[in-house]
C-alpha cells in the first residue's frame, strides 16, 4: 500500500508490504543507492523480503522520487537519517508490524546509512547491509586532491548561498561528466533497468561534496551488541570489498559477512541468482536475531 508520513515536515512518500496470514511482522525499513528511488534496488528487496516473512518500508528520501523536499535530486545525510527515523516511528505505530522486531536493512549507499542509524536508534534490532558504501573521509580523499575538490564544490555552494539555482550534473554518463561514470552505473541507470517515472538523470553538485565528506563508517563502533549482517560481491569497483572487511573487522559479535560471487557492483541490484542469494541470506539472520 502506498503510505505518507513526514520527518521534519517533509512528506515522504513509501510503499508498506505485509506478508498474507496473521501478524504481527518484523518490520524492516530501507534505504538504497545514492540516486535511488523506492521503485528501484530497495523496491526489489522489499518485495522479496515480504514474500518471506516481514512487513517492508521503502520509500523515497527527501528531495528524491514521489517525497517532498528542496533542493531536488540533493544528496542530505542529516536528513536521511531523520528519515529513517520518522520511518521506524512510522512502522511501530502499524498494527501489522512487531514494534520490537525492527531491522534496518541498507544497500549500496544505504548500506552506511543503515549502519549508522542504527548505531544511535534503540530501536532498531538488527542491521543488515548489502553491496554497502560504508563512506568515510580518510577513505575518499585517497586517489584526489582532497581540499582542490572541496574548493570546487565550496565555489558552488557560495553561489547557491547567494540566491543562484542548485546546480547540477548528470547522476551517470557513459562517456562524460557525471556524479556516477562510466559504463557499469550507466548499464543499471541509463537503461530499461532501471525504469521509474520519479527517477531523472540529475543530481545536485554539492551532493558529491555530501559523500566525500560523509562518515557512515564510524557505525560501526557503535553499533555493538545488535546483530550485524553483510553481504557483499567478491568483485566490486563501486563499493568496495576492502570496505565491507572493515565494517566486519570493526563490529562486535553478533556479526555474519556473507561473500556473494558477483562479479559487478550493480548484479547485487537485479541479476541473480545474486538477489536471491542476497535476500536469502537476510531472510536467515534477520529469523534468528530479529
Amino acid at each position: 500500500m502506498r503510505v505518507e508520513f513526514a520527518a521534519d515536515d517533509v512528506r515522504l512518500v513509501g510503499d508498506l508490504l505485509v506478508p498474507e496470514g496473521e501478524g504481527p511482522w518484523p518490520g524492516l525499513v530501507f534505504t538504497g543507492p545514492f540516486t535511488g528511488v523506492r521503485d528501484q534496488v530497495i523496491g526489489r528487496y522489499a518485495r522479496l523480503l515480504t514474500e518471506r516473512g516481514f512487513a517492508t518500508l521503502a520509500f523515497d528520501h527527501r528531495n528524491w522520487g514521489e517525497s517532498g523536499g528542496e533542493p531536488r535530486r540533493h544528496e542530505d545525510p542529516q536528513g536521511k537519517l531523520h528519515d529513517l527515523r520518522a520511518a521506524v516511528s512510522f512502522l511501530r505505530a502499524r498494527p501489522e508490524v512487531d514494534a520490537g522486531r525492527i531491522a534496518a536493512v541498507g544497500i549500496c549507499l544505504g548500506g552506511g546509512y543503515a549502519l549508522k542509524f542504527a548505531a544511535f536508534d534503540p530501536r532498531v534490532k538488527a542491521f543488515v547491509g548489502i553491496a554497502g558504501a560504508y563512506n568515510n573521509p580518510y577513505a575518499m580523499r585517497t586517489g584526489m586532491d582532497y581540499q582542490a575538490a572541496l574548493a570546487a564544490f565550496a565555489e558552488v555552494a557560495e553561489r547557491q548561498d547567494r540566491g543562484g539555482p542548485a546546480e547540477y550534473l548528470p547522476a551517470v554518463s557513459e562517456g562524460g561528466e557525471a556524479a556516477m561514470p562510466g559504463d557499469e552505473p550507466f548499464a543499471y541507470y541509463g537503461t530499461a533497468r532501471s525504469a521509474s517515472a520519479t527517477w531523472a538523470n540529475e543530481v545536485t553538485r554539492v551532493s558529491i561534496r555530501e559523500l566525500i565528506t560523509l562518515d557512515n563508517m564510524m557505525g560501526a563502533d557503535f553499533l555493538s551488541p545488535k546483530p550485524a549482517l553483510i553481504v557483499h560481491g567478491v568483485v566490486d569497483r563501486f563499493c568496495s570489498p576492502e570496505g565491507a572487511e572493515e565494517v566486519f573487522k570493526r563490529l562486535d559479535e553478533p556479526k555474519k559477512l556473507v561473500w556473494v560471487d558477483a562479479k559487478q557492483h550493480i548484479d547485487l541490484y537485479d541479476r541473480e541468482p545474486y538477489v536471491t542469494q542476497a535476500v536469502d541470506a537476510t531472510a536467515d539472520f534477520l529469523r534468528e536475531h530479529c
